[in-house]
């Protein structure tokens, strides 16, 4: 076989692998599995509920887009670390010839493969290091669903607060009006002076100012949940009114809470990161296989060898120390922060009982006062039509009501948020 055939031979040896190559890599790409299109978030008139708010919410959130991509790559490095080789093989071609100096006839052509070698050890724990990813993928996709919630459930209840406040404007705007119309009655029969009309009228204007006010926020408080939501939020209060359940004693797992979780998972990848980095004190060796055809000269016969090779290389040194210092001075930090975030969590849940039971006391204080108030309300309004009560009493007994009213209805309102926090501080989701 002449040289110039076996050079084409190899050429076109090498052209099939590099074929095979480039289709194998196409075939990897169009099975890598794609991230789903996140569900378009509800329509207004489906967001009713603190839950769905909160799933609109979450499909907005990058760390829901990219959950699939990250769960993806999770499973990838699961599969390199099962992989025979830490590395693809290598393909090797070369052709020594004296063409150029002294033509003589001499060539040489090589064609050799070579793999890479898992170091002793680095097999597995790149095995238990990819595992940790995954695991930690799925927690800290967790932990960013009960940020959300967080902040989803601090909107929501402000929104409640807000329409409480309009609800409570709106009925004293109107019996005021209705207080202000009874008044011009009677001072157009001559019963009222014209400062009593007066007076109720400016009773009017400042209730009107009041309700214009509880409408800005209202509305700045409804922006607020459309801007997480996406959407505008239908105002129904049937379904807005209902309180999340309080938590039952199953739930009170500190381990279980997702933030901790997130923090273990990381630990454990920081961990296992460290004991993977403590294996890989140099770079992995390679072994060669290789077949070699030569001749010295022109007319004589050519030779072929077989090559079998191992390169080892050598390791150690400050690159290999600094790689293991920073890994472990991570797994300390970490490891920090967990010890923090429970304390913190500890403290959050038992602040949280407080403000429950607190919110409970205030509730039926509230209540029993906007009781006596209504109640002075209806005695003073009969005494009013009967001439025994000024008007100036009056106005005050019917903005002590309106108030009382208002503030047992925050009371409720303040309540539900308590118990929205308690869930929250015990890692549970909007039901």
């Amino acid at each position: 076989m002449t040289s110039r055939t076996l050079l084409m031979t190899w050429l076109r040896h090498a052209g099939a692998a590099a074929t095979l190559a480039a289709c194998s890599l196409f075939v990897k790409a169009q099975t890598v599995s794609v991230p789903a299109a996140s569900a378009a978030p509800p329509s207004a008139a489906n967001l009713v509920s603190l839950r769905q708010v909160f799933d609109a919410a979450w499909a907005r959130q990058p760390e829901a887009m990219a959950l699939q991509a990250r769960r993806d790559a999770a499973r990838s490095e699961q599969a390199a670390a099962k992989a025979w080789t830490p590395e693809p093989a290598a393909l090797e071609l070369s052709h020594k010839t004296d063409r150029l100096n002294r033509r003589q006839g001499a060539r040489e052509q090589e064609v050799g493969v070579t793999v890479p070698l898992w170091l002793p050890g680095e097999r597995d724990r790149s095995a238990a290091l990819a595992e940790s990813i995954g695991a930690a993928v799925e927690s800290h996709a967790t932990a960013a669903q009960l940020r959300t919630a967080a902040i989803v459930r601090e909107a929501w209840w402000q929104w409640q607060r807000a329409r409480i406040d309009v609800d409570s404007a709106s009925e004293h705007l109107d019996n005021t009006r209705r207080i202000a119309a009874d008044v011009a009655r009677r001072a157009r029969a001559g019963d009222l002076a014209r400062a009593d009309q007066h007076q109720a009228d400016g009773a009017v204007a400042s209730a009107e100012a009041g309700m214009a006010q509880a409408e800005a926020g209202l509305a700045a408080a409804r922006q607020s949940l459309r801007a997480l939501a996406g959407t505008v939020v239908a105002p129904s209060k049937a379904a807005a009114a209902l309180a999340e359940p309080e938590p039952g004693v199953a739930a009170a797992s500190l381990e279980a809470h997702a933030a901790l979780q997130a923090l273990k998972d990381r630990a454990a990848v920081v961990e296992r990161a460290a004991m993977l980095a403590s294996t890989q004190s140099r770079a992995n060796p390679e072994l060669m296989l290789a077949t070699t055809r030569d001749r010295s000269a022109w007319g004589e016969a050519a030779q072929q060898t077989l090559t079998l090779g191992l390169r080892i290389p050598f390791g150690g040194g400050p690159r290999f120390e600094a790689r293991i210092a920073s890994a472990r001075a991570e797994a300390s930090e970490v490891q920090a922060q967990l010890a923090l975030e429970r304390e913190r969590l500890i403290a959050e849940r038992e602040a949280a009982m407080v403000r429950v039971d607190s919110s409970r006391r205030q509730l039926a204080a509230a209540e029993r006062r906007a009781q006596l108030a209504r109640e002075s309300r209806s005695f003073f309004e009969k005494s009013f039509r009967l001439g025994e009560t000024d008007l100036p009493t009056r106005l005050r007994i019917e903005g002590e009501s309106a108030e009382a009213d208002r503030q047992a209805a925050h009371t409720r309102i303040e309540l539900a948020a308590a118990i929205s926090a308690w869930r929250q501080a015990l890692g549970l989701l909007p039901p």
